[in-house]
């Protein structure tokens, strides 16, 4: 019922039109939401490992026996896990190696070997190579190694409609609750999402389409929900690096300052098409060999997906600039244009914001969360109303124009 109270919202603001307020969403705000996302990446995959020494690596002081005699540790509630220092220590090995091998793959394309199509080629399957070595040394080097990986109900219907009854009017009221601010918060993803997409730095001759995007999304989501799938929504930071993807990039190098410019994008339907039949064809992958990719090589993935998009972000060059000499600065805009110290003050109010949207969403109880969408929203009024009465619009313009 959640699910369908969302789409429900979803279609009344597409309908609304009320997407034009998105008009005041400026590239520093799409920055703290991007920069957010990369760290939500990170915290998850970190909580992960956290987990799993917590469970399975015993110092001698928690070693008790159980009734078969193995050796265990006593977790709160009187709960037992296997002593296995082994299955955390694979599980930070196998996410690293992830990461490593991703990471120095796609950065490929930025070194002296082939030439730069074939580099670029290289670099575009940097993520399907990072996860394949994962899943190798997890799934055959230390195979006697027993890590979580994907548990699939084969007995459960693939398509199966929901159980509709007639719940309490104080359980249609919670739904309401949640579904409006779920939709909330697939608003300013979806959105966001595709100001940054459509920024004119990316040259895309298609105009957009918020409002119908947000339509078919409730539509969409409205389906899961009756057969009790996961809701989908425009989501960072894959939507950006799929446009980057479809682009000539030129390089220009400025005292030694590399700067990447994208020249043309091929703006066509067709790549998502056939990856959305690729995923939809990978359920002939359940279980194997999609049981051969070990958890914390997913995890892993999540911290690629956030390394790789912080280039795309002037705010995380910005934070570089604070512990760089200022001769040492690049040529770029608007380090020409402001002062160093307008430069940092501006840095500072962002990391201000970010660090509220991290603290609602990792420090809060599970009522405060309910409210981050809302406090994504204030992200806007802050920059349109706050920050022009600390910061010249002259340095504003510089700092926060188009990409």
């Amino acid at each position: 019922m959640t699910g369908l109270f969302n789409s429900f919202f979803l279609i009344v603001y597409s309908l609304s039109g009320i997407s034009k307020i998105m008009s005041f969403c400026s590239r520093s705000t799409e920055e703290i939401f991007g920069l957010f996302i990369s760290i939500a990446f990170a915290v998850d995959s970190v909580k992960y490992i956290v987990n799993e020494f917590d469970h399975f690596y015993c110092f001698p002081e928690d070693y008790v026996g159980n009734a078969t005699g193995d050796v265990v540790k006593r977790a709160a509630a009187g709960v037992y896990y296997e002593c296995d220092p082994a299955k955390p220590l694979l599980s930070v090995l196998l996410l690293i190696t992830t990461v490593y091998v991703g990471v120095a793959i796609f950065n490929f394309k930025y070194s002296r070997y082939l030439n730069a199509d074939k580099r670029v080629l290289v670099a575009d399957y940097s993520l399907v190579i990072g996860v394949a070595a994962g899943a190798f040394i997890g799934s055959f080097i230390f195979k006697h190694i027993e890590l979580k990986k994907f548990i699939v109900d084969e007995t459960r219907p693939l398509f199966q409609a929901a159980n509709f009854q007639y719940p309490p009017a104080a359980a249609v009221g919670a739904a309401l609750g949640l579904g409006f601010m779920i939709s909330i918060l697939f608003f300013m993803e979806g959105n966001i999402a595709e100001s940054i997409v459509n920024n004119p730095s990316n040259k895309l001759k298609k105009g957009s389409a918020f409002h119908l995007d947000m339509f078919v999304t409730g539509v969409i989501n409205a389906i899961l929900s009756i057969f009790t799938l996961p809701m989908v929504h425009g989501a960072l930071p894959h939507t950006p690096l799929h446009v980057r993807a479809l682009a000539d990039i030129e390089e220009h190098i400025d005292n030694g300052h590399l700067t990447e410019i994208i020249v043309y994008v091929r703006e066509t339907r067709l790549t998502t098409l056939f990856s959305h039949i690729l995923i939809g064809a990978s359920i002939f992958m359940v279980p194997y060999p999609l049981n051969l990719i070990p958890i914390p090589v997913l995890y892993g993935l999540f911290i690629y997906l956030g390394i790789t998009s912080l280039g795309e972000f002037q705010m995380w060059e910005r934070l570089v600039l604070i512990f760089t000499e200022q001769s040492l600065y690049p040529p770029l805009h608007y380090v020409r244009k402001v002062p160093q110290k307008i430069i940092h003050c501006f840095t500072f109010f962002q990391l201000l914001q970010l660090g509220a949207l991290c603290l609602v969403s990792f420090g809060g109880s599970a009522y405060i969360k309910m409210f981050f969408p809302f406090v994504i929203i204030m992200l806007m009024p802050i920059r349109e109303k706050v920050l022009p009465a600390l910061i010249s619009k002259r340095h504003l313009d510089a700092l926060d124009g188009e990409h």
